[in-house]
């Protein structure tokens, strides 16, 4: 059976993907920092049909990322699709006059670092099979800095770079690696998290551009 690892899984779109890729038979890695939360998540999937397990982790923490996603191998089988989408701090949404080397350190290590530490874990066994995803799913300041915004301003570019690089490195592999961009809160734009889910799956199934806009940017907020 086919495995999802959703980093920064959670009640809204997570757990909208998590259905959207269990009607197609796959099981569910639930990657956030609360195991009591991600196991009610889990119970919820269940009820609905949808293999799912939590794995609890720090995306600011490097090893611990990488150990949580190789017990979600171990116990649900190699990752064939990893969406990172931590939800970003409050913290990060500071302005720039505001920000200090600490806090973007810290904004780096949870986007772009981040990534790095959940890409490595799960592209040997992607790569090895000739098949495999990666969707990152940021918010419009990866594609325009905003400066009431300075933290992801700094680190969505930096995210968005790497991978932009594996989609480039990947192409001929069969590993599909993709962004969507969504600028502003779900609720509050024309798609339901059922529709986004939709177009993460077909992101999955590739290939195709690195980035997809949700809506125009100028339609949207960060």
């Amino acid at each position: 059976m086919p495995t999802l690892a959703i980093i920064g899984a959670g009640p809204g779109l997570g757990a909208a993907v998590a259905r959207r890729f269990g009607r197609e038979g796959f099981s569910i890695a639930l990657v956030s920092r609360d195991q009591s939360k991600l196991d009610a998540l889990a119970g919820e999937l269940a009820q609905d049909g949808v293999t799912a397990a939590g794995f609890a982790a720090d995306v600011r923490d490097g090893a611990s990322l990488e150990a949580a996603l190789a017990d979600a191998s171990a116990r649900l089988g190699p990752v064939t699709a990893l969406q990172y989408s931590p939800l970003p701090s409050r913290a990060y949404l500071e302005p720039v006059l505001d920000l200090t080397p600490e806090l973007a350190l810290e904004a780096l290590r949870f986007s772009a670092l981040g990534l790095i530490h959940a890409a490595r874990a799960v592209l040997p066994a992607m790569r090895a099979a000739g098949e495999g995803s990666i969707v990152l799913i940021n918010g419009g300041t990866s594609v325009k800095a905003r400066a009431g915004f300075s933290g992801t301003s700094v680190a969505f570019p930096a995210e968005s770079a790497y991978g932009e690089m594996l989609h480039d490195a990947l192409a001929g592999e069969g590993v599909h690696v993709a962004q969507l961009v969504i600028p502003g809160a779900i609720p509050k734009l024309r798609y339901t998290l059922e529709e986004v889910a939709d177009r993460i799956w077909d992101l999955h199934r590739g290939p195709g551009d690195f980035r997809t806009m949700l809506i125009p940017l100028e339609e949207g907020r960060e």
